[in-house]
Order: C-alpha cells, then structure tokens, then sequence
C-alpha cells in the first residue's frame, strides 16, 4: 500500500514538475496589404521574440516579391520583361524564370485555360477598373490575336525570355499563392512549427496544426451565394487551399452575371462554375488550378488531377450541386 502511494505521488510530483516547465504557447496575428491583397499570419510559439523575427521576415519576403513581381510597378523586373521582351531576348533573374516556366506549364497541361497573357480581356470587359461591360465580337477577336502563352519564348541555357509578338503578362493567377508559399519557406527557417498564412480568403497555407486539434488549421469554403452559410470544411496540416468564384468580381446586366475569370480560349467569361476550391501541397499550385478546373468543369478535373489533390467544385445549375473530387 506504501509503494502504492509512493509511487502515486512521485509520478504527480514528475507530472506537475513538467507542467510547470513546459512553456505556454503565445498566439500572435498580424496583416499587411502588398500585391493587392492582406496577407495575415496567426501562429503559437513559446517564445514571443523568435515569433515576431519570423512574422517581420515573412513580410519583408513579401514586400521583395512585390518589387519583383508586380505589374504596377515600372521598375520591377516583370514590368520590364512586358516593356522589353517584344522587341528581343531579356536576362531575367532565376527565380523570374523558374517562376516562369511553371506557368507555361501550367498553361500546357490545362489546355490553354490557364494563361498569364489574359490581361487584356480582363480590361475590355472591365474587370479591372470594376465597370463591366459587354464588349462586341469584333473587340474581343482583336484583344485574342494579342493574347496566347504560346508567344512566351523562355531560353534555360540563356536564362531569357522573349515575345514571338506583343503580349502583356499579368501575374494575378498565381502571384498570391507564389507569395504564400515564399512566407510558409521563411517562418519555417525561424523555427515556427504551428501558424496559418492568408492572402485574404483566396489562398491559405498551414503549417503544423494549432494547440488542441492535431488534425490541422480548420477552413470552411462559404456557399457561393450565401456567405454566411458553410457548404464544407477541411483541416490543413503543411498544406494549402485556393478558391476562385463568381462572388470576387463580376457584373450583371439583365439575369446574367458576367465573372472575372476568363476563358482565353473564347475570349469570354467562364460559365457553369460558381466556385473552385483546390487543396494542394503548395499554395501556388492550388491558387493557378482553381482556374482551368473553374473554366473546363468537374468532368476535365475528375480526369487531370493530380492525387494530391482535393477539388471541390460548386457547380451552376437549377439547383447548385456542390461535390469534392478527393
């Protein structure tokens, strides 16, 4: 009976001494706006230091790829590949370049409904300036003879890239998800084994899980026409999710709405798609696949993804039909 309660109280003693030295985990979430988006970053950690370091990082990482990759910005290597390209070979940087040729990949495998070169037809129905607008057949046939990834010439020897003709290369289809990553790779080097990075609700990356739910950071895909209402959930663990929807940006004139995400291959708004939600290993795959798999339908995804892959698609009908191809 002695040994008994001996033993009971020298094991309550080793449990209640590494109580007290486990350390508490501190919650932190910050935002900043780059890109044309707010990037948020919640995380735990015992140390409040080493967390701010990595969340400071994480954001300079950011202001980088803004300088590098925005299209608004005259002296940023992506505006001067659009100035230069057209009229000869331009030098770029490694990382322009492999960034680069996984978008043509990605335009490849997706049949041409991904395309960096959009840009255009996003002005002329005027998604870019949030007046939409129906543009007439002859307008779209003279912005499609300037769009086309097939006119993007990358040399790996040279490290260059050229334009067979004069196209413009937009990144808003994978910029954000690019940029998410870049993040995810910084606070990893810091030490940060638990927190959640957001480019506003359209991509999301997690790393670890947060205290007390060991399957992962917990998202919910919205209904597309009821925000308030859910229509799934997922638990992220080093893992990311992109969605893309009609709810981004659209007009509507009569009963018809007109998205912003466009078919290159028509020149016109996708339909039949309210919304795509990739769950993928890296954030800028999810972010560039919820396109094509949006503009080509569930029977294309339920055939081309990747196994890595989870899709969930809400589909417009008379009724929306919403189903996840695992």
């Amino acid at each position: 009976m002695f040994d008994r309660l001996l033993k009971a109280l020298i094991l309550g003693g080793l449990a209640a001494v590494l109580a007290a030295a486990a350390p508490s985990l501190i919650r932190l979430e910050r935002s900043m706006d780059a890109m044309g988006a707010t990037y948020t970053i919640a995380a735990y950690g015992p140390e409040r230091f080493v967390m701010e370091s990595a969340i400071d990082a994480a954001f300079e990482e950011v202001e980088r790829l803004d300088h590098l990759l925005s299209n608004y910005r005259p002296e940023s290597e992506w505006s001067r590949v659009n100035r230069e390209a057209a009229h000869g070979p331009v030098e770029i940087s490694e990382e322009l370049f492999a960034l680069l040729q996984k978008c043509l990949h990605y335009s490849r495998a997706s049949e041409g409904a991904f395309d960096i070169t959009v840009g255009p037809l996003m002005k002329l129905w005027g998604f870019y300036k949030g007046q939409g607008r129906i543009p007439r057949r002859a307008e779209i046939r003279t912005v499609q003879s300037r769009i086309g990834y097939q006119h993007i010439q990358l040399d790996p020897g040279r490290r260059t890239v050229r334009f067979l003709k004069r196209v413009e290369m937009d990144p808003g289809g994978i910029g954000k998800g690019y940029a998410v990553d870049r993040m995810a790779e910084v606070l990893h080097r810091h030490g940060l084994t638990s927190a959640i990075i957001s480019s506003g609700r359209s991509s999301i990356y997690a790393i670890g899980a947060p205290p007390n739910e060991p399957r992962g950071w917990r998202v919910t895909i919205p209904h597309p026409r009821d925000p308030r209402r859910n229509v799934a959930e997922y638990y992220l663990k080093n893992h990311s999710m992109s969605t893309s929807g009609t709810t981004e940006k659209f007009f509507a004139i009569g009963r018809r709405t007109y998205s912003h995400i466009m078919d290159p291959r028509s020149g016109r708004p996708a339909e039949g798609m309210l919304q795509v939600s990739v769950l993928a290993p890296k954030t800028i795959d999810s972010e560039a696949w919820t396109k094509p798999y949006f503009v080509l339908g569930r029977q294309w995804a339920a055939r081309h993804k990747p196994p890595e892959f989870t899709v969930f698609l809400c589909e417009d009908r008379t009724e929306i039909a919403c189903v996840s191809l695992p």
